[in-house]
């Protein structure tokens, strides 16, 4: 597929104003739109990551229409980074942008590495809910220490995750997800690293066989 024009957006954030990516498929009343958060900006994470990026255009198969930012203090957004902290809010006040956009439709939230964690932390703080999260290779065990730390959202949760991941402890991923009391459906890609390099055609395909159509 190839990528959609692009509306490039500045929205009042927390901590001033973000850098928003816009693009829409072009259904007249989508079902579900969704919001795609990038991983840590202390690792040189930004809004044009390629998983980021090919997560977008996998949800524009499905018809959703997608809205990538940048953290504060990352490319044209303004503010300092937060660790994680102010992250939610800035994700959350994109979801607001999205809510006024597309009224009728479900919050779809995805996120990537940190991303990941910020978009799990997200759903645990939106009303209505979202009705599907995606995370991708999730940063859960550099911010949770235990399964009983780990929020349970309230929506179906799909995590694709490498077995071969050389940031994320992938099988500690698992083990922590694995007892929660609803756990995610888990994707394991055999042979596959961190930053998906070379395996972003893979990614792609495990998300469109896995997610639903809105």
């Amino acid at each position: 597929m190839k990528p959609l024009p692009t509306t490039a957006l500045r929205l009042a954030g927390p901590a001033g104003a973000l850098e928003v990516a816009l693009e829409d498929p072009g259904a007249p009343s989508p079902a579900a739109f969704a919001v795609v958060c990038h991983p840590n900006p202390t690792q040189g994470g930004t809004m044009q990551n390629k998983v980021v990026t090919t997560t977008a255009r996998s949800l524009h198969l499905l018809g959703l229409p997608t809205l990538r930012f940048n953290y504060r203090g990352v490319g044209a957004s303004e503010g300092a980074f937060d660790d994680g902290r102010g992250e939610i809010d800035d994700a959350l006040a994109v979801v607001a942008e999205g809510r006024r956009r597309w009224p009728d439709a479900a919050l779809w939230l995805a996120g990537f590495s940190f991303g990941g964690v910020v978009a799990l932390r997200a759903a645990m703080r939106t009303e209505p809910a979202p009705t599907q999260l995606v995370t991708i290779a999730p940063a859960l065990d550099r911010y949770f220490d235990s399964a009983d730390q780990v929020p349970v959202p309230p929506c179906d949760w799909l995590l694709v995750q490498g077995e071969a991941d050389d940031v994320v402890d992938a099988a500690g991923v698992v083990r922590l997800t694995r007892s929660l009391s609803r756990p995610p459906r888990v994707a394991l890609l055999p042979g596959v690293g961190h930053f998906f390099h070379g395996k972003l055609t893979e990614l792609a395909e495990t998300l469109a066989r896995h997610l639903p159509r809105p």
